[in-house]
C-alpha cells in the first residue's frame, strides 16, 4: 500500500454554524453544503466535514469530541501579516510566531484556537 495524501478530515463541532463563521471569515477556507445538508471546509485540495456533536453522521470515530483535534494548516500568507489578521479579527494567539518543524522541513507558526477549543497552527515553510 502507498498512501499518497490526505482527502479530508472530520471535525465534530459544538455549532456547525460558529465554525463555519469561524474558518470562512476569519481562515478563509471556502464553506459548502453537500448531501443532505452536510457542511464541508475547503482548503487547497483537501477539506475538513463538520459532524455536529450529537447529530454525527456513521460511521464516526469513537470519541468524536469537539476540541480534540491539532492541526497545522500551511498558509500561502507571511506569518507576520497571518498575525495582524488574527489580530484584526480579535483572535487570541496561543504561541508565536516560533520556528517548528513541519512534514517538508522547518517552518514559522502561529498557534490559535477555533471556537470548538482545537488547536490550529498556521505555518509558513
Amino acid at each position: 500500500m502507498q498512501v499518497l495524501g490526505m482527502d479530508h478530515l472530520v471535525l465534530t463541532v459544538a455549532s456547525v454554524e460558529r465554525t463555519v463563521a469561524f474558518y470562512r471569515d476569519v481562515l478563509g477556507l471556502r464553506a459548502e453544503t453537500f448531501a443532505d445538508d452536510r457542511w464541508a471546509l475547503h482548503f487547497g485540495e483537501q477539506k475538513f466535514n463538520l459532524h455536529e456533536e450529537g447529530h454525527e453522521f456513521e460511521p464516526k470515530a469513537a470519541r468524536a469530541t469537539p476540541g480534540s483535534v491539532d492541526i497545522c494548516l500551511v498558509v500561502a500568507t507571511p506569518i507576520g501579516s497571518v498575525v495582524a489578521e488574527l489580530r484584526a479579527h480579535g483572535v487570541p494567539i496561543v504561541e508565536g510566531p516560533v520556528d517548528r518543524t513541519g512534514a517538508r522541513g522547518a517552518i514559522r507558526s502561529v498557534y490559535l484556537r477555533d471556537p470548538d477549543g482545537n488547536l490550529v497552527e498556521l505555518a509558513n515553510y
